[in-house]
């Protein structure tokens, strides 16, 4: 089923790319004490460390943000490049991991505010051809959404109303 979904997918999307194009977003609101993330029919929270004044109850923007590249893995590679590549999975996990400042957020001279040492660690154990396996490894490097916007610099429109 899933197989024939992208399969159908790609005629649809080669024939006109365009029906492919989708725009996601995702509106943050303040609402006691903490944020809450709303998309399409989604809600979830967001909060900061008590260091720098957040309550602590529930993941920072950062971690968010390593949660989408390690998830982008996971779930790009099981739902969609597994079945692309006829590989067969045992095992798939991801871990991404950056360091940031507490300092920083709190305008604390000398402490950069920017992300440093981000990495993430793809686990993947699987029967299949090892020369399947390095080609769907490639595939998620050259298409993952959220890897690429990470690597490729690209401007952020700020507007603030």
């Amino acid at each position: 089923m899933k197989m024939s979904v992208i399969t159908e997918s790609v005629e649809k999307f080669s024939a006109d790319p365009g029906t492919g194009r989708i725009t996601p977003a995702v509106t943050a609101t303040a609402a006691n004490g903490h944020t809450r993330l709303s998309t399409g029919p989604f809600n979830f929270e967001c909060d900061l460390p008590p260091a720098v004044g957040g309550g602590g109850t529930a993941p920072s923007p950062t971690a968010y943000l390593l949660g989408a590249l390690a998830g982008c893995a996971v779930s790009f590679i099981s739902s969609t490049l597994a079945p692309q590549f006829d590989v067969e999975l045992t095992e798939l996990s991801a871990t991404a991991r950056c360091e940031s400042s507490l300092a920083a957020l709190l305008g604390i001279d000398g402490a950069a505010p920017d992300l440093t040492g981000l990495t993430i660690e793809i686990t993947i154990d699987s029967p299949s051809p090892a020369d399947r396996v390095d080609a769907m490894r490639r595939a998620w490097t050259e298409r993952c959404p959220v890897y690429l916007s990470l690597v490729r610099p690209m401007s952020v429109d700020v507007v603030f109303s």
